[in-house]
């Protein structure tokens, strides 16, 4: 497994199934973190010491201070799609291999926003709890009228995988389907999504639906606020799956207030798990726990892809889902 006949040492920063830790206690020693409150920097820091790999989250923040004194440390592998809690430079200049698991969630998270776009446009959490509350007492023409999904524009920002599973799902809704990305996908691509690539302003402008499921990044920091909400239709809604401080949660909060957009639907938030209180003071809004991947098959996929890769980069050989594969080799 490594240079010496010594099994490797590796750090499992927080609880996982019981499956993956039988698994690794087969071939290494573990320092096992079995609780589900995230370690603080200094201690992640501390454990990290003396450590040939390491098993984290997307909650766990790996940067140049976190690695200083880990000079044993050949791979960090993080159970999650996005890998902003990567300071990926610093893991570069130190030859740390860095994986995350993409593709093992890509369906899930497209149902999640799709469960999150139809309960918001039909205000689903709003008449629960109109109901709950003993309200119903009759059927009136006016009560609770959402908004249609069928034969509407989506807009998607961000057409990665996710974006194009998202994409694919609108189809059968009868969707016209419009992207923004970084760059426009192929043609081949665009054909099987049936998606027309446009400008930022004008997905936000002709949107129905906006959905954003793009990476976090300093580029992509508050990339919808005050300007952007105030392009939108006032009929439309924002559904955000992709990472918290994409949208400035203080602009929707007013948005959402002055009732300038129908609504939005949240499985992400700046600075989670806290989050922007005057969000659960609003009816036009539906929020989720950052539960996007959360069924057992998808969670199971992510813990095993995680493991592959952390086995994998222990034995020299390449992960499958390096992050920084510049550096494989070197």
């Amino acid at each position: 497994m490594n240079s010496s006949n010594t099994r490797p040492k590796i750090l499992v920063a927080r609880r996982i199934f019981p499956e993956g830790i039988e698994r690794l206690e087969a071939i290494c020693d573990i320092d096992y973190v079995d609780q589900i409150e995230p370690l603080t920097k200094v201690e992640l820091a501390q454990r990290l010491i003396g450590k040939d790999g390491a098993l984290v989250t997307g909650s766990e923040r790996i940067d140049a201070d976190t690695i200083k004194d880990a000079k044993a440390l050949k791979i960090i592998s993080n159970i999650a799609v996005g890998f902003n809690n990567f300071d990926v430079e610093a893991l570069n200049q130190r030859g740390i291999i860095g994986t995350n698991t993409p593709d093992v969630l890509t369906d899930t998270t497209a149902d999640m926003g799709f469960a999150l776009l139809m309960a918001i446009s039909r205000r689903l959490s709003e008449a629960e709890r109109w109901l709950r509350d003993g309200q119903w007492h009759h059927w009136e023409m006016g009560r609770m009228l959402g908004v249609d999904i069928h034969h509407s524009t989506l807009g998607i920002m961000g057409m990665g995988r996710i974006g194009q599973a998202i994409a694919k799902r609108g189809l059968a809704f009868g969707m016209n389907v419009i992207y923004y990305n970084r760059k426009p996908l192929s043609k081949d691509l665009e054909q099987a999504c049936q998606a027309t690539y446009v400008d930022k302003e004008t997905l936000l402008k002709n949107a129905d639906h906006v959905m954003l499921v793009m990476p976090y990044s300093a580029d992509s920091h508050h990339f919808i606020g005050a300007k952007e909400l105030a392009m939108m239709k006032s009929t439309a809604t924002l559904v955000n799956i992709a990472r918290g401080g994409i949208v400035d949660d203080n602009a929707l909060v007013e948005a959402l207030q002055r009732n300038q957009i129908f609504g939005a639907g949240l499985d992400v938030y700046e600075g989670e798990p806290k989050l922007h209180p005057g969000l659960l003071d609003l009816p036009n809004v539906v929020l989720a726990p950052h539960i996007g991947s959360a069924t057992e098959k998808t969670r199971y996929s992510m813990m095993n892809l995680a493991i592959d890769n952390l086995l994998a980069g222990l034995a020299g050989q390449k992960p499958k889902t390096m992050i920084n594969p510049e550096i494989w080799g070197k």
